[in-house]
């Protein structure tokens, strides 16, 4: 898909590979905020999760584990998030299936507060 910025990564979003297999690439961008962070995405096209293969699946659960070692070991965070987001109201903004691994920290201000935190307020109710 020539306009897809996570299928050209390499030359649109500053992300480099850190840890891959055959169907999916863990990609980082250094940053600031969310140390250690970083997508996991399929090395094919694919618009959201709900595309995977099977393999793509299996793969992406195998370096979902191997990224969370070495994030333990390099970070030492207290726990993660791990997520998807799907289509644009879902908060999907690159249309490419990529899962965010961030490491979680007890010092954070927003410790203790997970993906539903934001979901489940109140200002979220539909109108």
């Amino acid at each position: 898909m020539e306009q897809c910025s996570l299928c050209h990564f390499y030359e649109y979003t500053g992300q480099k590979v850190v840890y891959e297999n055959e169907y999916c690439l863990f990609l980082q961008m250094p940053q600031e905020v969310l140390i250690g962070s970083g997508l996991i995405i399929p090395k094919e096209h694919r618009q959201t999760v709900f595309d995977l293969t099977g393999a793509e699946w299996k793969a992406t659960y195998d370096l979902l584990r191997e990224v969370k070692r070495k994030l333990d070991e390099e970070y030492h965070p207290d726990g993660y998030n791990v997520g998807w987001n799907c289509e644009e109201v879902g908060g999907q903004s690159i249309p490419h299936a990529h899962m965010h691994v961030i490491p979680r920290y007890k010092d954070e201000p927003y410790a203790g507060k997970g993906i539903r935190y934001w979901l489940k307020s109140r200002e979220n109710t539909r109108i």
